[in-house]
């Protein structure tokens, strides 16, 4: 039964699930619900952030948002879950909200529980996380049975990047709302702080990445560490689930004098610095959609080298330049070197097409659109096949590793 439109002007109740909330310190949908929930605030809307219960603050509201904790059980396989589990059932059972914003497929098996309530829902389907090798194979089912859950559960399916929205309608032949992440740009960011770890303004390399095997950190500082690189290598970053991933990085990187492992930075200030006054910022990532770390680099001005896989090509376009291996790490590092000025201009021209493609403002518009939509009774269910398709995604596990990752 189609619902009561309302006007453009009547505001909505929206619930954001499935993230550790807000304010932002951990990952991609982190920064999504805090840059696109305050400006939903800021257009007239309540916005409810279902956060991770912590031993820190909890304040009650944050940049307009309101703040709901839940609990979530530590466990790399069901963190996560547990923690969307409670969410759902605390926005059921409570004030209900027009409509809900769930993020991660790998909730969607919670999504009817909300229609039960009569609360449409959007899924931020995010990457292909089947394809992270941190899951072993009964993760890997999981993710791969909640892509089709979130197909035929979801009002709406949310793809940050082209190829994720290709994935979708050649696996399950069903349509997504193509949004992608903002790109803050930094205009003046200074560089007073690098004093402090001994770094000079264009002299360093950057890795800026949870330390995890698809991102590619080991590769990043292998492949350095047989190249001549003058500047050192400033490898930011770590990873709760995988202590030998990161214990393997950290010994390369031992015996490197040339490369700094600072761990995680969250102080913001430092991290833009870092960022802005970097010669080159490396890209590993291989299996998410729209990476904000790379429009982070991006929004900075500075020139990147990329791993080698459509996504990326997608958001860097003619000005990116990438690698697939060890050894094109240290060669597109060698070149960088060669060619600072150069470096300079490629980062110039990636902040202008951030700023053309990339703004927060413009994301925060369409989720508002597409909130409207589906509160008013809009809806995809039943469009999509609720079998995977035989296309190539399904033939073909590995397919795209090269070619069709982030």
């Amino acid at each position: 039964m189609t619902k009561r439109a309302r006007s453009d002007s009547e505001p909505l109740h929206i619930a954001m699930i499935g993230t550790r909330g807000v304010p932002a310190a951990y990952g991609g949908f982190e920064t999504a619900v805090e840059e696109i929930g305050r400006r939903l605030v800021a257009r007239g809307h309540k916005v409810t952030v279902y956060c991770r219960s912590n031993d820190g603050p909890r304040p009650a509201e944050y940049l307009g948002m309101d703040l709901v904790y839940r609990p979530a059980v530590r466990s790399k396989a069901i963190e996560t879950l547990s923690h969307t589990f409670f969410s759902v059932a605390h926005a059921v059972s409570h004030r209900r909200p027009d409509m809900a914003f769930v993020f991660n497929a790998a909730n969607s098996p919670f999504v009817p529980v909300l229609h039960l309530r009569g609360i449409p829902s959007a899924v931020h389907v995010d990457g292909l996380e089947w394809k992270r090798d941190k899951w072993g194979g009964a993760g890997r089912r999981y993710y791969r049975m909640a892509e089709g859950r979130a197909v035929h559960s979801a009002d709406a399916l949310i793809a940050d990047a082209q190829g994720i929205a290709d994935y979708y309608a050649s696996e399950f032949a069903v349509p997504t709302e193509l949004i992608t992440y903002g790109a803050p740009i930094l205009t003046d960011p200074g560089s007073s702080r690098l004093a402090e770890l001994g770094l000079e303004p264009g002299r360093f390399h950057l890795v800026v990445a949870r330390f995890e095997p698809e991102n590619h950190v080991d590769v990043i500082v292998e492949g350095y560490g047989l190249s001549d690189a003058r500047y050192p290598l400033v490898v930011v970053g770590s990873a709760p689930y995988s202590a030998e991933y990161t214990e393997s990085i950290a010994s390369m990187a031992a015996a490197d004098q040339r490369v700094r492992m600072l761990g995680g930075v969250f102080d913001q200030e430092l991290l833009d610095q870092l960022y802005a006054n970097a010669l080159t910022y490396l890209h590993g990532h291989s299996v998410g959609g729209t990476n904000p770390s790379l429009l982070r680099s991006m929004g900075a001005g500075t020139a990147v080298i990329a791993y080698d896989v459509v996504f990326n090509h997608d958001v860097l376009g003619d000005d990116g330049v990438y690698f697939d291996s060890v050894n094109s790490v240290g060669d597109q590092i060698m070149r960088a070197e060669a060619g600072e000025a150069q470096q300079r201009d490629r980062g110039l021209r990636l902040q202008q097409r951030a700023s053309e493609r990339y703004d927060w403002d413009d994301v925060a518009a369409l989720y508002e659109n597409l909130a409207r939509r589906l509160a008013d009774g809009a809806s995809i269910r039943g469009i999509g096949s609720r079998r995977r398709r035989d296309s190539e995604w399904s033939a073909r596990p590995d397919a795209h590793a090269q070619t069709a990752e982030v």
